[in-house]
C-alpha cells in the first residue's frame, strides 16, 4: 500500500516563480512564505454567486464569508486540475467549466489570531454539476447571492468578509471580467 500525498504547497519566489515546496500547515504562520494558493468563485445558471462561510474549525478566519472555494495546487497539479479537485473536496461537486477571472492576483492579510496570509492567489470562476454537499470541517454556510451585491457588501461592509474576497472583488467590478458566466463544457 503506497503513502498518501503530502499535503505541501508550492513555495514562490519574490517574483513568483516556484522555489521549493513546504508542508501547508507549516507554512502557515505568523511569518507564512509566499506561495501558491487559488480562489474560485462558482456561478449558477441564474448567474448567481455561490458564497461560503468558513467552518469554526478553520485555522484562519474561522466563521468569516469569503469565496465559494479557496485552496492550493499540490506541486506539480495544473491550477484549473486543484480547482476541480478542492471543489469536489469542499463542496462535493464537480466542475463543468473553469475560467480564470484574476490570473494575476496576489495578496498579504494577517488574522485575529496573527497568522498571516502570502499568496499569490489566481482567482477563477467556474459552473457546476450535481447538488451542493459541503464538508462540514470547510464549510459551515452557504448562500447564493446576486454578483452585484456581494460586490456592494464588500464595498459598504469589508469587515463581514475575509480580505482576500473584499480585494478579489475591487478587482473584479474594476475589470468587469464578472459578467456572464463561462460556457458550460
Amino acid at each position: 500500500m503506497t503513502s498518501p500525498v503530502p499535503d505541501h504547497v508550492v513555495l514562490l519566489d519574490a517574483d513568483g516563480r516556484p522555489s521549493g515546496t513546504a508542508d501547508r500547515m507549516a507554512v502557515h504562520t505568523t511569518d507564512t512564505p509566499l506561495h501558491l494558493a487559488f480562489s474560485c468563485y462558482l456561478v449558477d445558471d441564474g448567474g448567481r454567486t455561490l458564497m461560503t462561510r468558513r467552518a469554526l474549525s478553520k485555522r484562519t478566519w474561522p466563521g468569516v464569508w469569503t469565496n465559494s472555494c479557496c485552496g492550493h495546487p499540490l506541486p506539480d497539479e495544473p491550477l484549473e486540475q486543484a480547482v476541480a479537485r478542492r471543489v469536489h473536496e469542499e463542496l462535493g461537486v464537480h466542475v463543468d467549466a473553469i475560467r480564470p477571472l484574476i490570473p494575476d492576483f496576489r495578496y498579504e492579510a494577517v488574522d485575529a489570531s496573527g497568522i498571516r496570509e502570502n499568496e499569490v492567489c489566481p482567482v477563477f470562476v467556474a459552473t457546476f454539476d450535481g447538488e451542493l454537499a459541503p464538508h462540514p470541517d470547510e464549510v459551515m454556510e452557504s448562500r447564493w447571492v446576486d454578483p452585484q451585491d456581494l460586490v456592494e457588501v464588500a464595498a459598504r461592509a469589508p469587515w463581514s468578509l475575509s480580505p482576500w474576497c473584499v480585494a478579489q472583488l475591487e478587482r473584479v467590478e474594476a475589470s468587469e471580467l464578472w459578467r456572464g458566466a463561462p460556457a458550460r463544457a
